[in-house]
């Protein structure tokens, strides 16, 4: 067990404030750990994915015997690993004749395993062994492009479960904007079989293609290589619930009164105080008033005159 210490330092503190919860979470970093024994395909394997993610992974050189993901207590050390280097990723390699060239990869939550992949390594190929232009090689850092072929990814459990580690492993920075001039390479990761996944790393060459959308090339740069899926382990349900869990956005401020509706758009209430129109001051001289006072006289003296008139004519006829 760790001894949990507080900071008395500026720099310590910034350390522990980096690696504090946060609503939008930095980017994840991967650890490479070395087994007992290791044979030369796995430590080429290891080292060119250490290279692709050299910004954000950590590598561990020296053996470790202790490590066995798989076992009880055999994921102690990997833990350990996690809480010194602030890494949700890992990467394990080891070899056994009964597992030849095997990998294990997996991800942490709150420094604890939270699920792992069983993979082994078939028909590698280093990145020296492929010729090209260098011109077009990947630059450091940039944002991959990540392509899943086949239905396996989407039927089969264990292939959907290396699809969600090779994602996290592979995507790199989650961003919302991405220039098209930036992007330059690809992994494109194949469903052979069941169990059998063929990865491999592609550049992308621009070309014209008559429109503003360019056409693009894959130029395969490597490393490649077939993962065959051993055994895989889930998390529990309860666990998985517990790091599902999002805070809540308090950054927009609620506005009463007012509702969102996909027909009708924005809409809202508005509401008026009784008009209590009986007991409201009127003016002495309002004109209103004038006005029904002129119509009555008027009506009065149009009723005079045709009374009058009407008396003239008898007058007459008598």
């Amino acid at each position: 067990m760790l001894e949990i210490k507080t900071a008395k330092t500026h720099r310590g503190r910034r350390i522990l404030e980096k690696r504090a919860p946060k609503l939008v979470e930095n980017e994840k970093k991967t650890l490479f750990v070395h087994g007992t024994k290791t044979s030369n395909v796995l430590n080429s394997v290891l080292t060119e994915l250490y290279h692709l993610k050299k910004e954000n992974s950590v590598k561990y050189t020296r053996k470790n015997d202790k490590i066995r993901p798989f076992e009880a207590g055999g994921e102690t050390n990997l833990e350990f690993f996690s809480q010194k280097t602030d890494c949700a990723l890992f990467v394990f390699g080891s070899h056994s004749k009964k597992r030849p060239d095997n990998l294990v990869m997996g991800r942490f939550y709150d420094n604890h395993v939270y699920d792992l992949v069983e993979v082994g390594v078939e028909n590698y190929r280093s990145l020296q062994s492929f010729s090209y232009d260098k011109k077009i090689s990947p630059k450091m850092g940039s944002k991959p492009l990540i392509a899943f072929i086949g239905e396996g990814f989407e039927s089969v459990d264990e292939l959907k479960h290396l699809k969600e580690i090779l994602l996290e492993l592979l995507r790199g920075e989650v961003i919302e904007n991405l220039n098209l001039a930036g992007v330059d390479r690809i992994y494109v990761c194949t469903a052979i079989s069941s169990n059998r996944v063929y990865l491999s790393h592609c550049a992308l060459r621009l070309k014209k293609s008559g429109t503003v959308v360019p056409r693009m090339e894959l130029v395969e740069v490597g490393p490649s290589m077939d993962l065959v899926v051993r055994r895989h382990r889930l998390p529990n349900e309860g666990l998985r619930k517990e790091a599902m869990k999002t805070a809540p956005d308090r950054t927009k401020k609620k506005l009463k009164n007012v509702k969102g509706d996909p027909l009708l758009g924005k809409t809202g209430k508005i509401y008026i105080p009784d008009q209590k129109l009986g007991d409201m001051a009127i003016p002495y001289k309002a004109k209103g008033v004038k006005r029904e006072r002129r119509e009555a006289k008027r009506n009065k003296g149009d009723a005079d005159t045709q009374a009058s008139k009407k008396q003239k004519g008898e007058e007459v006829s008598t």
